[in-house]
């Protein structure tokens, strides 16, 4: 989403080569954007860069985002939306199939029944080679696997979803999904909107927010909820960690994040080579037990019901036939 300047904040074409070249000398295949990320130039600059050595790539792009403000036929879940938003992909893409191609957001509206038709006569036209899903609640992606599954058509492989250490509701429901189903989960915004670099203060709380993508990254931080007080105090405690390991905050949010089991890969959102290489530098980050329990500690959540209902041990005692000393006393 950095590859681009046409929102006030991204990479100019010279720049987002640097990265792109970069990643991929260090062994990187794998490249995640989507039909809208600075107005299709973050896909064109993707299948320019990929030229000469596409099938050393893994490419996952995007459809549900509008193309065309006020046409409801230029965005969203449905099959025209899904069509249009491919074919323009692959030519941006410069490329004659998607290696991955996800449903972005939900949008409440469309049967699942026409999105995963939609998706597996995109698979069998050998157009698209994979499809997964993003932003999409725990019970939905499950209710489409199983149809899928029944259906004989072809299985989300992907879930994508917002998840770091200021952001963790995910562990509620859709990882422990994404593992029984057999989705491997791709979290975006690992460094949560930047917060997690430690490049925001107090004083950035009182930032105006805008719902548009365009302006700052400060203001995405702003408008996507992840710059208060509560993820401050996170990002405090993650600068701590990195003190004592002589690493960066965003080394450390980086290799935390991929401790999590079913996690394939955390989105990677450089936008210069230096942030690049220093993400990279997470692949060497160690903790100590002590050094990952304060971190669990400081952003944990409440898994709700009934997972922590569940936990306690009348429950389990009535459910399981468990005894402990607890209820012996």
């Amino acid at each position: 989403m950095t590859f681009g300047t046409d929102w006030g904040w991204g990479s100019d074409r010279d720049e987002s080569r640097r990265v792109f070249e970069a990643y991929v000398e260090r062994g990187g295949n794998f490249v995640d954007t989507a039909n809208q990320y600075t107005d299709g130039t973050s896909e064109s600059l993707v299948g320019e860069f990929a030229a000469g050595r596409r099938d050393q790539l893994v490419l996952a792009t995007k459809y549900s985002a509008t193309r065309r403000p006020r046409d409801p036929n230029a965005g969203g879940n449905h099959r025209k939306s899904m069509v249009q938003s491919v074919e323009a992909s692959l030519r941006r893409l410069r490329t004659d199939h998607l290696d991955l191609l996800y449903l972005h957001a939900w949008d409440f509206t469309t049967p699942v029944e026409e999105i995963l038709c939609g998706l597996d006569d995109l698979v069998r036209a050998g157009k698209v080679l994979y499809v997964g899903i993003s932003d999409t609640p725990a019970w939905q992606v499950s209710r489409m696997q199983a149809i899928a599954d029944l259906r004989g058509w072809s299985p989300l492989i992907a879930l994508q979803i917002e998840y770091s250490l200021i952001e963790r509701t995910g562990k509620r429901d859709l990882i422990p999904m994404a593992r029984e189903m057999g989705l491997g989960v791709i979290p975006w915004s690992p460094l949560g909107s930047g917060v997690l670099t430690g490049k925001y203060t107090r004083a950035d709380l009182a930032q105006e927010v805008s719902a548009a993508p365009s302006g700052t990254r400060k203001n995405v931080a702003a408008a996507n909820g992840s710059l208060t007080e509560r993820t401050l105090g996170v990002a405090d405690a993650v600068k701590r960690v990195a003190g004592e390991l002589g690493a960066t905050p965003s080394q450390v949010a980086l290799a935390w994040a991929l401790l999590e089991q079913g996690v394939t890969a955390p989105i990677v959102g450089a936008r210069t080579l230096a942030q690049l290489q220093d993400n990279l530098g997470a692949l060497d980050v160690r903790f100590t037990g002590e050094q990952r329990a304060t971190l669990d500690e400081v952003s944990r959540v409440d898994l709700g019901f009934p997972h922590e209902f569940l936990r306690r041990p009348m429950p389990r005692s009535v459910i399981m036939g468990e005894v402990t000393l607890e209820h012996t006393r």
